[in-house]
């Protein structure tokens, strides 16, 4: 099928449109501005996709400007899926939209289900939301799927997050390193794997259906920075920077993915999700080979 990608640029869409390509899908990059109306309605009527991969946009918690969140994640989007919505059926007949997990906030369920209450506690999480209620307002016009990712890390992800800013710091064996609250747990799943669920998802996911694309397995940083330890035999020493622990931090963060298990299961599908180990492994190699 014709796959329209935005973000085709960024960390999940280059591993994404690789791996669509290599299952046999056209892939078509989005160029326009996803803040230009007009001139996404134009692009998205010259393409005239069969589906649509929605992962553009600003997904740096700690960025600058709280305005770009809504602007890019909220009106960006309205946009794009009134672009999608102009053109004749049956093109795009599958709209898969990348929320976010952050969208949960801080909740005692653990791991979190897809029933979980959202409660943002940030510009990002809450214009991740803003855009899934958005998009529900084209549920009779488009065919669509929302995903909520858990965090998720790989060779090619920019240093301002966590992992990669740690594999840098350790591919150079550089002697410290200022981080935050290292007491955190996150999911720091593989891009292959959330790469792999997405398209999946665009084959298989049901129409108006929400999925964590999880693993359930949380890690703190501290268990990261043993494992690059272990693996680099470099010891780094860790300064927590007040100015790196946010206000309104997010301190679990673990997904159930039983509902996503549970339809790839009934379409003879599965996930392989490496191990965290074998994902910093290929970092550093990456990293080292940069260095």
């Amino acid at each position: 099928m014709k796959i329209l990608l935005t973000g085709a640029d960024g960390f999940t869409g280059r591993p994404f449109a690789a791996m669509a390509g290599v299952a046999g899908h056209e892939v078509v990059s989005l160029q326009a501005n996803l803040t230009d109306a007009l001139a996404v309605k134009q692009e998205v009527a010259r393409i005239a996709p069969e589906a649509v991969m929605h992962l553009a946009a600003i997904s740096f918690v700690g960025h600058a400007d709280d305005s770009a969140f809504y602007a890019v994640n909220v009106v960006g989007t309205t946009n794009l899926l009134a672009a999608l919505a102009a053109l004749p059926r049956p093109h795009a007949r599958r709209v898969l939209l990348a929320s976010s997990a952050n969208v949960y906030g801080n909740c005692d369920a653990s791991p979190i289900t897809e029933a979980q209450p959202p409660a943002p506690v940030n510009h990002y999480a809450m214009s991740k939301l803003a855009m899934e209620y958005m998009a529900l307002t084209y549920t009779d016009q488009l065919d669509l799927v929302i995903t909520r990712p858990f965090n998720y890390t790989g060779p090619g992800q920019d240093v301002n997050f966590v992992i990669p800013k740690l594999v840098e710091h350790f591919a150079r064996r550089a002697p410290t390193i200022a981080l935050g609250n290292l007491n955190v747990e996150r999911e720091f799943n593989d891009v292959q794997m959330v790469c792999s669920a997405y398209l999946q998802l665009l084959q298989h996911g049901e129409p108006g259906e929400t999925y964590n694309v999880c693993s359930g397995q949380p890690y703190t940083l501290q268990h990261v920075i043993d494992t690059l330890t272990r693996i680099t035999g470099h010891q780094i020493q860790v300064e927590v920077n007040p100015a790196f622990v946010r206000a309104n931090e997010v301190h679990r963060l673990c997904g159930s993915p039983a509902k996503l298990q549970a339809l790839l299961a009934r379409k003879g599908c599965m996930l392989d999700n490496p191990p965290l180990e074998d994902t910093l492994r290929r970092m550093l190699a990456v990293a080292g080979a940069s260095a």
